[in-house]
């Protein structure tokens, strides 16, 4: 089986069976399917410290809980809904 290297290698493919006989006889290069994985820079995402009232988190945590989502991806979209309404006035 002939291994691809880079991307510049896949041909344009005219029908799904030219596709399918293509990928039959090719397999792509571990290297190129690992740098072809998204990894989160560091730079992406910040942690920081907020202190709540016990109650207050409390009710955010089953707020969130009835909408089947994590209580922090809650509050973070809670602030940008927040800040895009700010960015309008």
């Amino acid at each position: 089986m002939k291994s691809v290297r880079t991307w510049s290698e896949l041909p344009h493919f005219e029908t799904e069976e030219d596709e399918a006989k293509f990928w039959s006889e090719h397999q792509l290069d571990a290297r190129l399917m690992q740098s072809s994985m998204h990894r989160p820079d560091v730079r992406e995402s910040t942690t920081i410290t907020l202190r709540f009232d016990p109650r207050m988190l409390s009710r955010i945590k089953r707020i969130a809980r009835r909408r089947y989502l994590n209580y922090q991806s809650m509050i973070k979209q809670w602030l940008s809904e927040r800040m895009e309404e700010e960015m309008k006035d």
